[in-house]
């Protein structure tokens, strides 16, 4: 679910990107700092946060893992 929310996020900023590029009074220079102050760098931050438990207890597995193989339990 997390990931249809990024691709439609990214959808967005592309089409804000591609208008601002090809508007009379617009530039690439102004839609690559759009895809990236409203694309890239947001969208990498959301989902690094989104993710962090996730790799908390993929961390916490490994561990756990890594413990059994040591002790020879399991």
């Amino acid at each position: 679910m997390m990931y249809i929310v990024a691709i439609a996020w990214m959808f967005v900023v592309t089409l804000m990107a591609v208008v601002e590029a090809v508007a009379p009074n617009g530039s690439v220079l102004g839609a690559i700092v759009t895809f990236l102050f409203y694309g890239i760098l947001p969208l990498g931050l959301v989902l690094y946060l989104l993710g962090t438990p996730l790799r908390r207890r993929h961390n916490k597995a490994k561990e756990v893992a890594e413990q059994e193989k040591e002790t020879g339990i399991g």
